[in-house]
């Protein structure tokens, strides 16, 4: 089998396959920063990084700048740990149809999975023991079950488990004993218990700690270890002290290494420092701590400091950095290490530190220095923007970072902090010289798209967060929609030979949230048109070469649904010698509008995956390829999807897969429409999709011709009851038609008359509206 002959390092080695469906993840941006990163591998020329990146765990190759994705979950995994040799990782997640899946790191393949291992609420912790036999799982529910399991037998239940009392409050970490795999320990905020299992089942001990017992504050608890050398536990503590758990039974000196849960207690409590200590775990022969400042210290088993590291004072900008929790110190292979070591302490190994601002960094133990390996956002990501002629994206976070990255190259080119609000929207200009910015507290910047410098003051005219923001086809005007239902609209005017914008009107055109604004090309002329679509289902186009300072004047003002939510807009490719508008609503139809009497033409039925489509955009394409060949990128609540147009209804035209399980938030392509983005909101993370068209099309011509999609769509197919109902209805319209009691023969049509249709649709049980028919 693949993973019997898989050796360390041969992950990177095969060249990439194309991908065999329409879009396949290609990269991606940010990780979950309150999960650990681990380190696979520490070489001189090679550093293997796992960490977790909403529903996927990434493998990165630092030096190499590559990627590999350990795709099986769809849900956010919620924890994740590595065996000792770094070979075997085990990640879980929890909401519906939550796993456990077993991969191996050296060929990426997934060994095993455990399905419905806590059908409630998916799993809370994970740990995997010493031997990397055994898993430990803490479910995620209220009333919380902790299973063992034997990974490597094929049953699909656990070993042993037991249900722990809610009077515990929330387990949220637990670690195997490295010297005895039937032994581990998990703790909560205010409760350590301790595990033995075996033959008899899962027994467990939880001893009494409170600040009466040692006269002292002993905080909130935060990670638990073993000891290296002797039967002692240890818990860190949000009073920066250490709990020292000791069996009191006398032990007799026996092969058996196993103590009784039940006879642990706390026996001392020891102040390490007075910052809060986040992290605690067994390195070599070194007890290390990570506190909230960012420092990480090394103790020998009597608990005597060995060394400090502390990075908070090296920042790149030369300003002080905000000091950072570190969250996880993975232990990385050893490497050669000088003998004329600066630091008091026998480490030959380097490690990695990664901080709860989204920071990751590499420390080498034989010089002191701290490398930067990854700074990533560290609130949601809910802005992106693409070039419009060259490969680049831009990322705008909530915490202010604004960063441009090269996607082919797969590198980061410039960033620039605002301090004092959020990105929430982005967009570029048609020539790409200018980026526009939409923050939070409503203000709207221009910047240059190369440095990122504001090329004139920034507005503040919005009263809310700018929800949307987009240039016209020549750069003449910029409007932006913000959540108190306005939209604003700025003008280009030239200033001292430069170009600039200046504010032009605004007006609360809508009574429902904004869901989309678009600009457009006139039929007759050259200038733009604006549009926007609200949730009280008014489609509003405005004026704009009337408008004057302060007074936006309103064209036209439709109602485009009676019943339905209209959710996004787009305009659609001409295809055909009428233009339309292409809109998308939460009944999961599409509709077509005429571009100047806004008339609905055709309602289809749009992709159904769960749910509505969010945003909608045409992908851009090549001039080379056939005009008539578009196809329609959009996002729904978790997934990301194509579809090809014309827009018909056929299911077998369009794809989708999930992308980011706790909501996307902003969808962008790349201006050749090779690459598709998406940001995925609090998960922090913006997804890179390689297109691939010709996968979707294959699916489109297998689903078949004519009318064979469309059949299945109906209750029990082409020869079920309902069809034959519907065949029956036909003729009979026919014949109603011709007149009921005629005598001449009979011409039977495959059409039947347009005014027969609302009486056919009543007789299979729907009745539209007098304004539908």
């Amino acid at each position: 089998s693949l993973v019997w002959a898989a050796t360390p390092g041969m992950l990177f080695q095969g060249d990439k396959q194309t991908g065999l469906h329409p879009l396949s993840l290609s990269w991606v941006l940010g990780y979950n920063s309150s999960l650990a990163v681990h380190s696979l591998m520490d070489s001189e020329d090679r550093v293997l990084l796992l960490y977790v990146s909403s529903h996927t765990a990434v493998i990165h190759d630092v030096p190499g700048n590559r990627q590999y994705h350990l795709q099986g979950h769809t849900n956010v995994i919620s924890c994740l740990c590595v065996s000792e040799d770094r070979r075997w990782v085990a990640t879980a997640d929890r909401g519906p149809d939550a796993l456990i899946i077993v991969w191996d790191s050296f060929s990426g393949i997934p060994v095993r999975t455990i399905f419905e291992s806590h059908p409630e609420d998916g799993v809370g912790a994970i740990a995997i023991s010493q031997d990397a036999k055994y898993l430990a799982t803490i479910s995620a529910g209220t009333v919380q079950r902790v299973c063992v399991w034997k990974w490597t037998s094929p049953t699909e239940k656990p070993v042993c488990s037991t249900e722990l009392r809610p009077e515990f409050g929330y387990q949220d970490y637990v670690i195997f004993n490295p010297q005895n795999p039937y032994e581990f320990v998990s703790n909560g905020k205010t409760q350590v218990i301790f595990y033995l299992w075996g033959d008899t089942g899962l027994q467990y001990g939880a001893p009494l700690l409170s600040s009466q017992t040692f006269n002292s504050v002993v905080g909130h608890f935060g990670q638990s270890v073993f000891h290296f050398k002797n039967s002692q536990a240890l818990t860190s503590t949000s009073a920066g002290k250490l709990v020292v758990w000791e069996a009191v039974s006398p032990r007799t000196p026996s092969k058996e290494l196993r103590v009784k849960p039940h006879s642990m207690k706390a026996t001392k409590l020891v102040p390490m420092q007075k910052d809060s200590l986040t992290v605690l775990m067994v390195f070599e022969s070194c007890i290390v701590t990570g506190d909230v400042k960012g420092q990480v210290k090394f103790y020998d088993g009597e608990l005597q400091l060995l060394a400090c590291y502390s990075h908070s004072e090296r920042s790149p900008r030369g300003s002080p950095a905000p000091p950072a929790a570190p969250r996880h110190l993975p232990a990385a292979p050893k490497t050669q290490s000088d003998s004329s070591n600066s630091v008091p302490l026998t480490l030959n190994r380097n490690f990695i530190l990664s901080t709860s601002d989204a920071t990751v960094l590499h420390v080498a133990t034989d010089r002191t220095n701290f490398e930067k390996v990854m700074e990533e956002a560290k609130k949601a990501v809910n802005a992106l923007a693409c070039h419009p002629r060259q490969a680049l994206v831009a990322v705008g976070s909530h915490c202010g970072l604004l960063k441009v990255w090269d996607y082919q190259q797969t590198k980061y080119l410039v960033s620039r902090i605002f301090t004092q609000a959020g990105i929430q929207c982005l967009s570029y200009n048609p020539e790409g010289y200018f980026l526009a910015a939409g923050f939070t507290d409503g203000s709207v910047y221009v910047l240059d798209a190369i440095s990122l410098q504001s090329s004139c003051k920034e507005f503040k005219f919005s009263h809310g967060p700018v929800t949307h923001i987009s240039f016209s086809h020549d750069s003449e005007y910029l409007a932006t929609a913000d959540e108190k239902y306005s939209v604003t609209v700025y003008k280009r005017v030239l200033q001292n030979g430069s170009r600039c914008w200046e504010h032009l009107a605004g007006l609360h055109s809508h009574y429902k949230p904004i869901r989309s604004i678009l600009f457009g090309v006139q039929l007759d002329s050259n200038e733009p048109r604006l549009l926007s679509l609200g949730e009280d289902r008014q489609l509003v186009e405005y004026d704009l070469k009337s408008s004057s300072q302060d007074h936006l004047v309103v064209l036209h003002r439709d109602r485009v649904e009676q019943a339905a939510v209209p959710l996004c807009l787009a305009w659609y490719p001409q295809l055909s010698t009428e233009s339309f508008i292409l809109t998308a609503n939460n009944y999961y139809k599409m509709k077509l509008y005429n571009t100047t009497t806004k008339m609905c033409r055709k309602t289809l039925l749009g992709p159904t995956y769960g749910s509505p489509l969010e945003k909608i955009q045409i992908l851009p394409t090549k001039t080379t390829t056939d005009p008539h060949k578009r196809y329609l990128v959009y996002i729904t609540k978790d997934k990301v999807g194509l579809q090809v147009l014309p827009v018909d209804g056929n299911p077998h035209k369009s794809s989708a897969f999930i992308c980011h399980p706790d909501g996307v938030s902003d969808l962008a392509s790349s201006y050749d429409g090779h690459y598709v983005f998406t940001a995925g909101g609090d998960d922090c993370t913006v997804m890179k999709w390689e297109v691939n068209l010709n996968a979707l099309d294959a699916a489109a011509s297998l689903g078949g011709e004519d009318l064979t999609p469309f059949y299945n769509l109906l209750d029990g197919g082409r020869e079920g009851e309902f069809f034959r109902e519907l065949e029956d209805y036909f003729y009979y319209a026919q014949l109603r038609s011709h007149g009921i009691d005629t005598l001449e023969t009979r011409q039977v049509s495959t059409h039947i008359p347009l005014e027969e249709i609302p009486s056919v649709m009543r007789a299979m049980g729907f009745y539209p509206s007098e304004e539908k028919v």
